[in-house]
């Protein structure tokens, strides 16, 4: 009675747990595919079986796939939202007209049956058993045949099909530099169940989410076309192309070849193939072998040469400053529009000056943390994957080009203040579709997410900050975090109470305005008494710098009080901690214990990491300054 009593007790403690909303579950799949492209006319098919297993506490009575592809016809959703936003990407588009009487038009609405993309699920079974399911735009609808209760794995067994369409964005056919494929979003995709639900959005060329898993890919193609991809090539000497280590003895299947790639934790696979890739590898200093896929070009070779050494320092960089590269090896291919991050590898175009080259992968190599490792749903934090990617690669520039900058993130600064002037902002929780232009989606998921993080360095100090990154990597790689998890780990770092930042800064559109209204001595004693002004809503903690007309300088720190906390003095740093400021009260005052004429200026915030929309109002100058400037 008493074993009964004891496993009665187990089975509800566990459900307990995985009722609970704090409990963290991530799902989890396995893909085992094999694709056969046909290069002449970009066509392929291909099988997949797919083992899922159900996580959740939740019983799971339908599933979704995303069928990326189907985004690239003139009937389709995201054609339909290029041709009505205000600022299509000009990546999309073409100009029908003339420069001085311009005709913007979709590229998607004039593709032809030959040119569009698509993907076709031609069957589909679950254990065995044959399944309905129904194409709707980019998503398959499918419901199951047994219900998936929590803790047990299915078996998806599907041929699909699929043609690969002009190149437009991201993805496709012979791109604007030659490149022959760029396949990325390729395949029939399970979409992610998490505690929000599932995760099944139309593409509307936005951002992505994906189920971590494992993956087992074989591609069959040309023989002649080199192929750069997510995972491990597991037949070397049989493919050649610059992988084997010893010699090659290539087996072709006629005028194919089959290439074995296998990639362990990862939530997406994406591969690149051109008859005119260079391959080069280098081994960084971790042991981590990076590859570099680019075309034969005279005019580019230069520059991807330079540009290789260049990407083992960026690598070292983000190991130190996120955490460990976890996978064996990374790949800068050549590929698709711009710069889009992907699974143990990046598309860029490569036609690029040196230092645009440099910058944008190291953009897009730290997503390779920022997403690819701390996978956020960029959907719906899309501020957390490209503000935080933004971040930390301009502090990568900053070094590994020996810029120097005292604050590297001027530009995103700037982003943010043209943004928060704009009188059309919206909140940093906005849909990545749903924002009412592609301008105010930019400022607000790369500058905007960048000050973020750069605020933060001010608010809880630079050293928090730094260690506040660190442990992120360590408690969230391979998994899903929220912005609530980011913050709660910067406030176990510091020791801050922080839900307030999270909130007015990412939730709200509230703005930061502080004012010096006035500066006076008082007659009887030899103090300065100092007014201070909130125009903004949105509160923070100030650093107020003093230099003396002596030259000597110091910082007077007013806590906001609702941080509960004090934030530490730089070393060597002369610093008076005053009373807290209670939000509740827009005005402050504080005494300088010197008279007026011996203090040159008194300023709010010196370093500019604060995002002080009017900055006009930060700085008093007195009459030694003035004297100075004179002499």
């Amino acid at each position: 009675m008493k074993k009964i009593l004891f496993s009665i007790l187990l089975i509800s403690t566990g459900l307990i747990q995985a009722q609970n909303n704090t409990s963290y579950w991530q799902q989890h799949v396995d893909y085992t595919m094999e694709v056969d492209m046909n290069v002449d006319n970009f066509k392929y098919s291909g099988t997949q079986e797919l083992v899922y297993t159900n996580n959740s506490p939740d019983t799971l009575n339908r599933v979704f796939y995303h069928l990326f592809f189907n985004a690239f016809q003139p009937d389709s959703e995201m054609n339909a939202r290029l041709e009505s936003v205000p600022d299509p990407d000009s990546r999309m588009t073409m100009n029908k007209g003339t420069k001085e009487n311009p005709e913007i038009v979709s590229r998607i609405t004039g593709l032809s049956e030959d040119q569009i993309g698509y993907l076709r699920v031609n069957s589909l079974t679950q254990n065995g058993e044959e399944l309905d399911y129904e194409e709707v735009g980019t998503v398959l609808e499918v419901e199951l045949a047994q219900p998936i209760l929590p803790g047990e794995k299915t078996t998806f067994n599907m041929n699909f099909e699929g043609q690969v369409p002009e190149q437009i964005r991201r993805s496709g056919r012979n791109s604007s530099e030659g490149v022959a494929l760029s396949m990325s979003q390729w395949y029939p995709k399970l979409a992610e169940y998490d505690f929000q639900g599932w995760h099944a959005d139309s593409y509307i060329a936005r951002e992505f989410h994906g189920v971590w898993g494992d993956f087992d890919v074989k591609i069959t193609i040309d023989k002649d076309y080199t192929v750069g991809s997510t995972g491990y090539l597991q037949n070397p000497q049989e493919i050649g192309h610059g992988y084997e280590k010893e010699g090659t003895k290539v087996k072709t299947k006629g005028d194919k070849l089959t290439w074995h790639f296998v990639a362990p934790k990862v939530h997406d696979f994406t591969w690149a193939a051109d008859p005119e890739y260079i391959h080069d590898t280098l081994v960084a200093e971790d042991g981590t072998v990076l590859h570099f896929l680019y075309k034969d070009n005279d005019e580019i070779k230069e520059n991807w040469e330079k540009l290789q050494p260049k990407t083992a320092e960026l690598l070292a960089y983000f190991n130190e400053h996120i955490g460990p590269y976890p996978w064996d090896q990374y790949s800068v291919v050549q590929g698709g529009d711009g710069g889009m991050e992907y699974a143990m590898l990046t598309l860029i175009t490569g036609e690029r000056s040196f230092g645009s080259l440099v910058g944008v992968t190291a953009h897009e190599m730290a997503h390779a943390w920022f997403q690819h490792l701390l996978a956020t749903n960029e959907s719906i934090h899309e501020w957390m994957d490209e503000g935080f990617t933004s971040y930390i690669s301009s502090e990568a520039e900053n070094v590994v080009l020996g810029k120097n900058a005292e604050n590297p993130h001027t530009g995103s600064y700037r982003g943010y203040q043209y943004l928060a002037s704009s009188g059309k902002e919206q909140p940093q929780t906005t849909h990545a579709d749903r924002y009412a232009m592609n301008a105010l989606y930019g400022a607000a998921a790369y500058s905007k997410g960048a000050v973020f993080l750069a605020q933060l360095g001010y608010v809880i100090g630079e050293e928090n900050l730094a260690k506040t990154l660190n442990r992120y990597y360590d408690e969230w790689k391979f998994k899903h975090p929220t912005p609530n998890d980011f913050i709660r780990i910067a406030e176990k770092v510091s020791g801050a109470e922080l839900d307030w930042y999270l909130q007015d800064w990412t939730r709200t559109t509230n703005t930061i305005d502080y004012a010096i209204t006035s500066v006076e001595s008082d007659s009887e004693e030899d103090v300065t008494n100092v007014k201070l002004q909130r125009n903004g809503l949105m509160p923070m903690p100030l650093d107020i710098h003093v230099s003396y007309g002596d030259g000597s300088e110091e910082t007077f720190y007013i806590p906001l009080q609702m941080m509960r906390w004090e934030k530490p003095a730089k070393e060597g740093e002369k610093r008076s901690v005053e009373n807290d400021w209670a939000w509740g009260s827009p005005s402050y005052e504080f005494q300088i214990p010197v008279a007026k004429n011996k203090i040159s200026s008194i300023e709010i915030d010196s370093s500019q990491l604060m995002a002080d929309l009017d900055r006009s109002n930060n700085k008093w100058e007195g009459s030694e300054a003035e004297n100075t400037s004179e002499n």
